[in-house]
C-alpha cells in the first residue's frame, strides 16, 4: 500500500468507509468484522466512521463501536491505524438524516464518540455537515474546544463549500487537516473544492467514490463500452484486467496527490479490491481519456 498524509499522520492511500457495516442493509457482525480485518491485511490504514452511521431506531454509534470491537479482535497491528469519526448529524425513525450543528451537541457527541472508540482522543474528528440553524463559525468554534481539550487530535469538515473551508481555515489552523465532499466519476460538482484543498495542503476524502461505475455495469458488457459518460473506466478496466471499480480509485488517486478516497465495502473481497487501486497506475492516455469524459470539469 502506498501512502499519503493526512496533517502530520501518513495513512494508506486508499482508505475505508465503513458506513455500509453498521445501517440499512448491513452484513451480520461476523462478516462485518470480517471485513474490517480484510482492509487491514491490505494496508489500509484510514477507517471512516460517523456516530450517525446506524439503522434507523438504533443507538447513536453503533458503527464507531464495529470499528473498535473490530480493532480490538484484529490479530496484527494496530497503532498505525487512525480512526475518523464524525459528528453533526442524525437519524430519524423513518430512516431520514437530521443535522445539528449547535456547539453544545458538538461537544457531547464528541465526547461520546471519544467513549466509544476506546477513550483515547479522536484521531480525525470531523464536522459532518453545515447546519444551516446554525452560523457555521459557531460550529467550527466547537470544533477548535474540542482540539483544545485534547478529545480531538485533528479536525476535518465534510459538505462544504470553497467559502466554509477557507473559514474552517481561519478558525482551526494547521488542525484543519482534511476535507470530505462527495466526489466520483459521477459527481464532479466538488471539482473547485478539490482544487482549493491542493493549493492547502489539506487532504480531499471523495465519499461516495464509486458513483457511476456499479450502475453502469446493469446493462450488461456491450452496453458498458459504448457508454458515453462511464464507459472509459470499463474499456481502461477490461484492458487492465482489473474491476471498474479499481479503476476509478485510481483515477481519484491521479486527480491529486491531496486525494485520499474512502470507498465503501460489506464484504472482504470488495475491500481487498479496493485497497488495491493503490498500486494501479493509470498512463497518460488513460487518465486523459477518464478526465475528459462527460461531467469532467
Amino acid at each position: 500500500m502506498r501512502f499519503r498524509t493526512l496533517g502530520d499522520v501518513r495513512v494508506g492511500a486508499v482508505g475505508f468507509g465503513t458506513m455500509p457495516l453498521s445501517i440499512e442493509g448491513r452484513p451480520d457482525e461476523a462478516r462485518a468484522v470480517a471485513t474490517v480485518h480484510a482492509a487491514l491485511d491490505a494496508g489500509v490504514t484510514l477507517l471512516d466512521t460517523a456516530d450517525s452511521y446506524h439503522p434507523p431506531g438504533g443507538a447513536p454509534g453503533e458503527g464507531e463501536s464495529l470499528v473498535a470491537r473490530a480493532l480490538a479482535s484484529y490479530g496484527g497491528r494496530t497503532d498505525d491505524v487512525l480512526v475518523a469519526t464524525k459528528g453533526g448529524r442524525g437519524r430519524t425513525a423513518d430512516g431520514g438524516w437530521t443535522v445539528d450543528g449547535r456547539p453544545a451537541h458538538l461537544r457531547r457527541a464528541a465526547e461520546g464518540s471519544a467513549r466509544r472508540l476506546g477513550g483515547a482522543p479522536i484521531g480525525l474528528y470531523q464536522l459532518h455537515k453545515p447546519d444551516p440553524a446554525v452560523p457555521y463559525a459557531e460550529s467550527l468554534g466547537a470544533v477548535r474546544e474540542l482540539l483544545d481539550a485534547g478529545t480531538v487530535r485533528l479536525a476535518g469538515v465534510s459538505n462544504v463549500d470553497r467559502e466554509q473551508i477557507l473559514l474552517a481555515r481561519e478558525i482551526l489552523g494547521d488542525r484543519l487537516v482534511s476535507v470530505q465532499n462527495r466526489y466520483s466519476p459521477a459527481v464532479r460538482e466538488s471539482e473547485a473544492e478539490l482544487r482549493l484543498c491542493a493549493e492547502l495542503g489539506l487532504a480531499f476524502l471523495p465519499w461516495s467514490p464509486l458513483g457511476g461505475i456499479s450502475r453502469s455495469s446493469l446493462d450488461g458488457a456491450s452496453a458498458l463500452e459504448a457508454d458515453p459518460e462511464f464507459g472509459g473506466f470499463h474499456r481502461v478496466a477490461r484492458g487492465r484486467g482489473v474491476s471498474p471499480q479499481r479503476v476509478a480509485l485510481a483515477w481519484l488517486l491521479a486527480r491529486s496527490e491531496t486525494v485520499l478516497p474512502i470507498p465503501g465495502a460489506s464484504r472482504p473481497e470488495t475491500v481487498r479490491d479496493s485497497a488495491a487501486a493503490a498500486e494501479l497506475d493509470l498512463t497518460v492516455e488513460e487518465s486523459a481519456e477518464l478526465d475528459g469524459l462527460p461531467g469532467a470539469a
